[in-house]
């Protein structure tokens, strides 16, 4: 019998995840991108301040255009709006529509569900033993080859 091997094992259990969860949100929440659910959680974990373009640009490391068609689209959807800002008139801030927020909040409930689903049958203990073994494995591969 052949040993197994740790790197495949993940990238099974990694696409089984991925999977799982995608036909999940796709039957919950139609066709939104990954990048839109980003975006919206974003907006949500970021709602006691202003958001603006920039700052989309900026958190997850793409262009200008592209992030420019993404919120078109999302505003179109009416997922959210742009309002301007009371120092500068020529700023417009990000601000989701509840439809967004509905969206989220079912997002989270998959989720929640997806992780209670992966720990089924573990106890804390293990959980324990498992984050840290995840976490020196992490450093393991943050390190340069020696």
């Amino acid at each position: 019998m052949e040993k197994k091997r740790l790197g495949f094992e993940l990238k099974q259990l990694s696409n089984l995840v991925k999977r799982n969860l995608e036909q999940t949100m796709a039957e919950s929440q139609g066709t939104l991108t990954a990048m839109q659910h980003w975006i919206i959680r974003y907006l949500f974990c970021n709602a006691d301040r202003d958001v603006f373009q920039r700052d989309i640009e900026a958190e997850f490391k793409i262009r200008r255009s592209t992030v420019t068609g993404i919120l078109k689209l999302m505003e179109k959807n009416g997922l959210l709006e742009r309002r301007g800002v009371e120092k500068d008139g020529r700023l417009k801030k990000l601000v989701l529509t509840q439809k967004a927020i509905d969206l989220h909040e079912t997002a989270m409930e998959i989720m929640q569900s997806m992780e209670e689903r992966l720990t089924r049958g573990l106890s804390e203990e293990e959980l324990t033993f498992l984050f840290a073994i995840i976490d020196k494995m992490k450093k393991n591969m943050e390190q340069r080859n020696d």
